[in-house]
């Protein structure tokens, strides 16, 4: 049986190159489809970043909002804010 194979030793060859072709096919295959997923997980999380990041700006902006009325009044209008003993309660009837 052995002197029968290495007589048709290109066609073990072959076929053992095609065999080892499928296998790299099928490996090919099963590392692209998990590399897949993980982009997909990848682009879910910047999409939840990117909303959390939008979300930080408007919380930003509303509290430098503030501030920035609390100066304009401070500075420009010389306004500031009331002692204890200068504040009155107007009780409505």
């Amino acid at each position: 049986m052995l002197n029968d194979l290495w007589q048709h030793k290109w066609i073990l060859l072959l076929a053992l190159l095609v065999l080892s072709n499928a296998v790299a096919v099928v490996y090919t295959s099963h590392v692209s489809r998990k590399l897949t997923t993980q982009w997909d997980q990848l682009l879910q999380e910047r999409d939840r970043l990117d909303i959390e990041w939008r979300n930080l700006l408007l919380e930003e902006q509303s509290q430098t909002e503030h501030s920035r009325i609390t100066r304009i009044a401070s500075k420009d209008l010389n306004m500031s804010r009331p002692l204890p003993s200068e504040e009155v309660v107007v009780k409505v009837p």
